[in-house]
């Protein structure tokens, strides 16, 4: 699983024209599921590992400017969008190999329970694009601040 986090101050996503998730502050999570994953049970430890280090990730600042909030702390909320190409294999040719992501079926399920993870640690607070369609993804990326995740080194 990779993720890709960073901290906004809005962030929307829109499906042929229509709005389907939008926050204010908060993160806008891409999240990549890959072959690897595809064996993970759900639920999984894995998942709620990435889960919990997401909701709990100090990257807003306090009274005095230093990075010790995280976004249950300013009220903020998440909006993770599945992206499958976080495991586009580039290393040849032009064209990306897209066949280290995870099976589609597989991905949205593991998808899903990601997000249940995140939903039970932050209750009210969890939105999505939508699963394997074509999204218009839009931010304001507060800093800017992202950051890349790899469940095997997290």
């Amino acid at each position: 699983m990779r993720l890709v986090v960073q901290r906004v101050t809005s962030a929307s996503v829109r499906v042929e024209g229509e709005p389907v998730a939008a926050i204010d502050l908060g993160l806008l999570v891409l999240v990549g599921l890959g072959r690897e994953d595809e064996a993970e049970p759900t639920p999984s430890p894995m998942l709620a590992r990435m889960a919990r280090k997401l909701v709990q990730v100090r990257i807003f600042p306090n009274e005095i400017g230093r990075l010790d909030r995280d976004v249950a702390d300013v009220g903020g909320r998440i909006l993770a969008v599945s992206q499958f190409t976080l495991h586009a294999d580039c290393r040849k040719g032009r064209r990306p190999s897209l066949h280290p992501a995870a099976d589609p079926r597989r991905a949205e399920a593991l998808f899903t329970a990601f997000v249940a993870e995140l939903e039970s640690l932050l209750p009210n607070r969890i939105v999505t694009g939508r699963f394997g369609r074509e999204m218009d993804v839009a931010l304001r990326n507060w800093g800017p601040l992202t950051l890349v995740w790899d469940s095997l080194d997290v």
